[in-house]
């Protein structure tokens, strides 16, 4: 078994369900988590390299401090690609040739005065708050709801539904799950 934060993932299933039983990690969330580390779609939790699952935990522990992804420059529709046949230095000296072209027509357009839009892309991963501090999060919501005397702090406070459901019948469940844990 894979541990990540004290929860343990079980092997035979596919990583991007298992990463869902982390709380506050959806099925969207546990994509995007997978295209991060290069986790393949079909992979088991029992075939993760190390890498992948020490890379995973350190981001899982603090993901707001976790270095940016590198953003590659994506091929226009026109793009033809060369022949298998042509050398690696060929390719990499023709990139650097590209990329000294882009930079030198950044350099003109500030120069010219206009702004230039760098760094818009946020990554969605960063904002990620999981199991205590998202519990925390939850917990000091409710204890503001009721402080402040809302409908939907009294509802809590009473342990009965929230969100309009019908009480004739249903009610036990929600008496069960909208406790509000006191120490």
């Amino acid at each position: 078994m894979v541990h990540i934060l004290g929860i343990s993932l079980p092997d035979q299933h596919l990583a991007k369900f298992a990463l869902t039983s982390i709380y506050g990690v959806g099925h969207k969330t546990a994509h995007r988590l997978c295209a991060r580390f290069q986790i393949h779609d079909k992979c088991k939790v029992k075939e993760l390299s190390p890498f992948q699952v020490t890379s995973l935990a350190s981001f899982l522990s603090s993901p707001r401090t976790a270095p940016p992804l590198p953003r590659y420059p994506l091929a226009s529709s026109s793009y033809v690609p060369p022949p298998p046949s042509t050398p690696m230095s060929e390719l990499q000296a023709k990139f650097k040739e590209a990329q000294a072209a882009i930079e030198a027509k950044k350099q003109r357009r500030a120069e010219l005065g206009k702004k230039i839009k760098t760094g818009t892309y946020v990554d969605p991963l960063k904002k990620l708050t999981i199991e205590s501090e998202l519990r925390r999060e939850i917990r000091e919501n409710i204890a503001h709801q009721r402080m402040i005397g809302s409908y939907v702090g009294k509802r809590h406070a009473m342990h009965l539904p929230v969100r309009g459901q019908n009480t004739q019948s249903n009610a036990r469940t929600a008496k069960r799950l909208n406790k509000l844990e006191r120490w």
